[in-house]
């Protein structure tokens, strides 16, 4: 399950959204993929504004999705993820990996591990 093409679509859309990621979050075997926020295809209008936005901004219109999923499926099965280089029409690479930061910045050391390697590593069986 992925994010992006849910986000940024006004209260009413959210409220539905999260319902669902709710339920799909309560199939153990289900991980959530914490990225595709730059699409263009989002409600996010970034690309409309004259300059780009800062990790900051990013964080802010973000962090309601983010908060959603890892509450919901926990940090052991949320992933952060880069759709790049299509996510480039909204933000920056460093730019969107450092609004993720933000987000986590309040996680523990051990959940910060999971969403940026462990959760991935498991879900796809990596050996590293």
């Amino acid at each position: 399950m992925a994010i992006g093409p849910y986000a940024g679509r006004g209260e009413e859309a959210f409220s539905e959204w999260r319902t669902a990621v709710r339920e799909v979050a309560a199939c153990p075997n289900v991980y959530v993929k914490v990225g595709g926020l730059g699409m263009k295809l989002t409600g996010f209008t970034f690309f409309e504004d004259d300059m780009p936005p800062s990790s900051q901004d990013l964080e802010k219109a973000w962090r309601p999705y983010v908060e959603t999923c890892i509450t919901a499926f926990g940090p052991q099965r949320s992933m952060f993820e880069s759709n790049f280089p299509v996510d480039k029409g909204m933000c920056s690479y460093p730019v969107m990996w450092n609004a993720f930061k933000r987000i986590a910045a309040g996680c523990s050391a051990d959940e910060k591990k999971a969403l940026f390697s462990g959760a991935a590593t498991k879900a796809y069986r990596l050996t590293l």
